[in-house]
């Protein structure tokens, strides 16, 4: 059997099987703390401090929406912030359902629905996660403790691979295999991006703090922090929010983040409160969605 027939059949069970063990890990931990988690008290500060967290992250997703409209743009197609928030915002909700693909299977039809061609709708979802990947990949950079000359050289190949050069094929390779997999007609071939998309890069970037901003916040709710907690926060949190968003797993990348931030923020918090932080963090960034896509439909219900 071909190796890429056998990765086909065996990728729906890999998907469990890292669910699972993710899970598990999340799991055995609160086991092992949950006494601690238990004593940890809440008061009128924390709460202060946990809706300012639902604040933060729900700009962070009107942003990303904001964002979403620069790279629309890029490809010809200004449709505006205000649109372009108000669909994001409204479909973003559906990356919870089964499959974790029916967020993109609606931008590309709202898009398309302003008579749009496909390959420019397929091209502007595909895009928007690649520059969040690599935003979340510079600000690790600067949180991380290692030598400055391997930070030095992350940040300059993300800041070489978004180039035109390298980006464009990128693009164009997977937006074919998107409108494959989603069984979307073949997007015909366009005119590649011809010029460095710094302004989007820069707005996913602002994205990734935000949310990042958000989890600190959240942490602070459960424990004062220093000054000089607050990067390496930031670099953790943003390598567990991209393997969340990378690694085939739970929608929404449930499991994946959780497991992720408590083996890279484990020696920089204590494990009651790192543990108590991830769950509020959760409920956070699943509450904001859901605000953000009641608040657009409360404005104009479809």
């Amino acid at each position: 059997m071909p190796a890429k027939r056998l990765l086909t059949l065996l990728k729906p069970y890999l998907r469990w099987v890292i669910v699972g063990g993710t899970l598990f890990f999340v799991a055995k931990a609160l086991k092992d703390h949950w006494q601690e988690v238990a004593a940890i008290e809440l008061t009128a500060a924390s709460w202060a401090c946990l809706s300012t967290a639902l604040g933060l992250t729900l700009l962070a997703h009107i942003w990303s929406g904001w964002v979403w409209g620069w790279i629309l743009a890029a490809f010809g197609r200004p449709l505006g912030g205000i649109w372009s928030v108000q669909v994001y915002l409204q479909t973003n909700i559906a990356k919870y359902l089964p499959g974790n693909v029916l967020h993109f299977y609606g931008r590309i039809r709202a898009v398309q629905a302003t008579g749009t061609s496909a390959s420019k709708a397929i091209l502007s979802v595909v895009m928007e996660p690649l520059l969040m990947l690599a935003a979340a990949l510079m600000l690790a950079t600067v949180g991380s403790s290692s030598f400055w000359l391997i930070r030095l050289a992350v940040l300059l190949a993300v800041l070489i691979g978004v180039h035109p050069y390298f980006f464009n094929p990128t693009l164009q390779k997977l937006s074919q295999a998107k409108a494959k997999a989603q069984k979307l007609a073949e997007p015909a071939p366009i005119a590649p991006l011809s010029r460095y998309p710094l302004k989007p890069l820069l707005g996913e970037l602002g994205f990734v703090a935000l949310r990042a901003a958000g989890f600190i916040v959240t942490i602070a709710a459960l424990q004062p922090l220093s000054w000089q907690q607050l990067l390496p926060l930031t670099g953790g949190f943003s390598i567990a929010w991209l393997l969340g968003l990378v690694v085939p797993g739970a929608p929404g990348g449930v499991g994946v983040f959780e497991a992720a931030a408590i083996a890279l923020l484990g020696p920089l918090l204590p494990t009651a409160v790192l543990l108590s932080g991830i769950a509020f963090y959760r409920l956070i960034s699943t509450l904001a969605e859901v605000m953000g896509a009641g608040l657009i439909w409360l404005d104009r219900p479809v």
